[in-house]
């Protein structure tokens, strides 16, 4: 399943062929102004209740359309700009009669970072979740330019690239899982990245239990689709830094022997967001050909009860030979994951950053637009929040205390999989796979909220996957590769 992405241009003002063009609105002192737009039009817009605050929408009529869309206050952001962007977008998108229209962005885009907020705001905001069906259907937007000088046109194909790899990963979360199981999955993302420099190697059942990835193993074992290893390596001449990427890829999680409730499910499609973020994040990262060295590893498994499914109270040997007491078929993901930190430590990178919809105790504390960090450190902490900072997505930092540790003592192997207590389960976790990176630099992302969106679409936020932390790691690249 894949997505027609809108070609993107960039024009010194709207092509007389558009069908669209999307203005913006501002406020300073109580006093509207638009943007991108001549004044003429603040009279018309105002009449039909146009207003300044961020995101909201006005439609005027005439030929091109135009769209008034808030940007908020007079001193505009690239957030702002990204949020309204996406909001015109996805309004457009789901216009009646939409098929294959040419949409202008005239927001005073001469700002670098404005223009790369804006094209990343379009591109994601006309995101259509693929539909599988044998009709053949017409993309509602088929091209969008930013109304801006040719001389940003760089800052346009860079701004193209990480849009594309955000839509990447949505793409995965929403395929079906019957569609996207770990096999397919490996070989899709073995398909992506054949056409950048990034050295593609798959793990296959048998040469998991060669390895002794026991946690990988277990996991995928109720599964007649076993599971799979999948490690991705960008290494660009003269890199200083290296940098590794640990994803979660579990690809439908009924919970295991510990079934969960059937409402609670559907969704589990999307257990394989962190893998999907990392490797369309590496690939983005190859394309802007970033001096900074990637090893990336995607632990795929299917989650499954069956005859040959693993249990609560048995004892796995993990990948760097740590045992531990499985306490929850339904806590799979933290299993997967320590083989993959374990055998990504034996690469040495300088920092290691694992992604993960790992717990509903991160959504039960951070909501579900806000994702969960936890880091060896302080410093490290710091680069993430930075970055995030800069991607305009919101993460928070979250401790992991002694209480925590404490909690994974087990009586008859290294360590318990989960905590003797229900509280504080986000930390427990956190824990958990602290003890497979040891002394290193590490930071883990706990995407369970805002990877899936299963509420109403907002800004360039859509139903469905949501591509969450794509740009941050993909910025946090940028500001390690200096």
């Amino acid at each position: 399943m894949s997505n027609t992405i809108p070609s993107i241009a960039c024009n010194p003002a709207p092509s007389p062929d558009a069908d669209v063009v999307v203005i913006g609105l501002t406020e300073a002192g109580g006093e509207p102004t638009l943007v991108g737009a001549p004044e003429e039009h603040l009279a018309a817009a105002l009449s039909l209740g146009a207003t300044a605050k961020l995101g909201t929408l006005t439609f005027l009529p005439g030929t091109p359309r135009l769209v008034v869309v808030g940007l908020g206050d007079a001193d505009v952001t690239p957030d702002a700009v990204r949020h309204a962007a996406g909001a015109a977008l996805r309004a457009v998108a789901g216009m009646s009669g939409a098929t294959g229209w040419r949409v202008a962005i005239s927001l005073e885009l001469n700002d670098p970072e404005l223009l790369e907020a804006a094209v990343e705001g379009a591109l994601l905001g006309a995101y259509r979740i693929p539909k599988v069906t044998a009709e053949p259907s017409s993309a509602p937007v088929t091209a969008v330019e930013v109304v801006a000088q040719p001389e940003v046109a760089e800052t346009l194909d860079a701004a193209r690239v990480v849009a594309e790899a955000v839509l990447q990963a949505r793409d995965w979360v929403n395929t079906p899982p019957n569609l996207l199981y770990p096999a397919s999955f490996a070989e899709s993302a073995k398909e992506l990245v054949s056409g950048v420099k990034v050295a593609c190697e798959i793990l296959d059942e048998k040469a998991l239990a060669k390895g002794g990835y026991g946690g990988l193993t277990a996991v995928g074992g109720g599964s007649a689709r076993p599971p799979r290893l999948l490690r991705l390596s960008w290494a660009p001449k003269g890199a200083a830094f290296h940098l590794a990427l640990v994803g979660k890829g579990i690809t439908f999680d009924s919970g295991g022997l510990d079934l969960k409730p059937a409402a609670q499910m559907a969704s589990m499609t999307s257990d394989m967001a962190g893998a999907a973020t990392v490797i369309a994040a590496t690939h983005a990262i190859a394309a802007l050909n970033l001096p900074i060295r990637v090893t990336t590893y995607a632990a795929m498994a299917e989650n499954l009860p069956s005859g040959s499914a693993y249990r609560s109270a048995d004892v796995l040997t993990m990948f760097n030979g740590t045992t531990v007491e499985n306490c929850n078929t339904d806590a799979e993901g933290r299993l997967v994951l320590a083989d993959a930190l374990g055998r990504a430590c034996t690469d040495e990178p300088d920092l290691i950053v694992d992604v993960a919809t790992l717990t509903g105790a991160c959504v039960v504390a951070l909501g579900n637009q806000t994702a969960g960090l936890m880091a060896s450190d302080e410093e490290t902490a710091d680069r993430l929040l930075d970055a995030a900072e800069i991607a305009g997505e919101a993460l928070w930092h979250l401790p992991i205390p002694d209480e925590a540790r404490d909690r994974l003592k087990s009586e008859v192997a290294d360590l318990r999989s989960t905590g003797n207590v229900r509280w504080g389960g986000a930390l427990i976790a956190g824990a958990f796979l602290q003890r497979f990176v040891g002394e290193r630099s590490w930071a883990h992302l706990d995407i369970a909220g805002p990877a899936f969106n299963e509420e109403k679409s907002w800004g360039y936020t859509p139903q469905g996957g949501t591509g969450v932390m794509v740009r941050t790691l993909v910025a946090l690249a940028k500001g390690l590769a200096g």
